[in-house]
Order: structure tokens, then C-alpha cells, then sequence
């Protein structure tokens, strides 16, 4: 009487072996979570070095510029430091259009605050783009994931239950292989959705902190660039 291969059961039985044997939408579906996950991992290393320069960038700079230290001094500083990022690109772009505004005797005191605000809302917004950047990718992958991976699973138990019909005898050996290549496929919508759900809302907290700073300065920006501009013209 022949008997099983316990090595060759086993090798089929392995994750691997699972998704070799399993149908070919099973396959495309755990390839796409697979590579969306690949894709998660390098937009979340990313993101974290990217939030961590922010971080440092805005530390260093207030630090010196609420050291007193003088604002054209400042102003050259930052801006010989190649293309500015974060807080310092948003005081750039006020303080070059306070200096431009400055040189015109015509422009009120309000005209020039409101210009000034303008300037440097216009700078926030791009800063805000950057740091909302492959956010909502991560959110994507973290809420569409499982559901793909539930699709790969009900698709393969089908095929598993339709093949089943035909045999006569039906025993957990003929049933588990089946079930078990289906259920791959949830695992691995959970695996790509579990790591970007956690990344999004780690990123979106640390995205809404650093905008909340950036307004924060450039309110106090502006309001001291109005009393300036008033102990100017006194």
C-alpha cells in the first residue's frame, strides 16, 4: 500500500508551497498586498526621517530666534543654507516681503502686515503639502488592504468548495490545503494594513504638531513686524 512522503506533504503545506498551489487570483491578490506593503515600508522611512528634520530644523531655529538675535543677520543665515524647509522657509518668505514692502513710502502700516500674512500663509500651505506628503497612501493601504485580502480569501474558499463538489469522499486533508492558501491571503491584507494604519496616524499627529508651530510663528511673525513697523513711523 503506498504511503505519503512526510517531507513532501509537509513542503506543500508550507506558506510557500501554499501559494504556489493556489489559484492565480489568490496569487495576484497576495502579490499586490505584498508589494503595496514593500511600497508602505519605504513611504514610512521616509516620512520619519522627513518629520525628524522638521522637527530639528524647527528647534534650531527658534532657538535663535527667540535668542534676540538680530532678524537680517537671521534672514541670510537661513536662506545661504540652500532651498529652506519648514519654519525656516516660512520666515524667509515674510521677512523678504517685509524688506520689499519696507522700501515703499506709500504702503500703510496694514497693507504691509497684511502682505507680510499673506506671504508667509502662502509658504505655510506648501509646507503643509510636504509634510501631508504619501499620508494618503498609507491611509489607502491601511483601509482597502484587508478588504482586498478578504476578497482573495472568499475567492479561494469558493474554488477550494467547487473543486470539493466533485470528489465523493471529503476528509480535513482534501479541505485544509484549500482553506488554508485562502486564508493566506487575509494575512497578508493584515500585514500590509496593520504597519501603515499605525504610520498614518503617528505621521498625521506629528504633521497637525508641526503645522500648529508653524501658525503659531507666523502670528507672532507678524505681530512683531507690526509693532516694528509702528515704532518706524512714530
Amino acid at each position: 500500500m503506498p504511503m505519503n512522503n512526510p517531507a513532501t506533504a509537509d513542503s506543500s503545506l508550507s506558506v510557500l508551497g501554499l501559494i504556489a498551489d493556489a489559484s492565480w487570483l489568490v496569487q495576484a491578490v497576495i502579490l499586490i498586498l505584498f508589494l503595496a506593503s514593500i511600497i508602505s515600508w519605504f513611504m514610512i522611512d521616509r516620512k520619519r526621517s522627513s518629520f525628524k528634520r522638521y522637527a530639528n530644523i524647527a528647534n534650531d531655529f527658534e532657538e535663535e530666534f527667540w535668542s534676540g538675535g538680530e532678524m537680517t543677520r537671521i534672514y541670510q543665515k537661513w536662506s545661504a543654507e540652500g532651498i529652506p524647509e519648514g519654519i525656516a522657509n516660512i520666515f524667509i518668505a515674510g521677512y523678504r516681503e517685509y524688506n520689499r514692502l519696507a522700501q515703499k513710502s506709500n504702503v500703510g502700516r496694514s497693507d504691509m502686515v497684511d502682505g507680510v500674512h499673506r506671504s508667509m500663509r502662502v509658504a505655510l500651505s506648501r509646507e503643509i503639502d510636504h509634510l501631508e506628503t504619501n499620508l494618503s497612501f498609507l491611509a489607502t493601504v491601511g483601509s482597502i488592504s484587508p478588504y482586498v485580502g478578504l476578497f482573495g480569501t472568499v475567492w479561494g474558499i469558493m474554488n477550494s468548495f467547487i473543486q470539493l463538489g466533485a470528489q465523493q469522499q471529503v476528509t480535513i486533508a482534501t479541505v485544509a490545503p484549500g482553506i488554508a492558501e485562502a486564508l493566506i491571503a487575509t494575512a497578508m491584507g493584515l500585514f500590509a494594513a496593520i504597519p501603515a494604519v499605525i504610520a498614518y496616524n503617528r505621521f498625521a499627529h506629528q504633521a497637525e504638531k508641526l503645522t500648529t508651530r508653524y501658525e503659531v510663528f507666523m502670528e507672532e511673525f507678524v505681530s512683531i513686524v507690526s509693532r516694528q513697523d509702528i515704532v518706524k513711523r512714530v
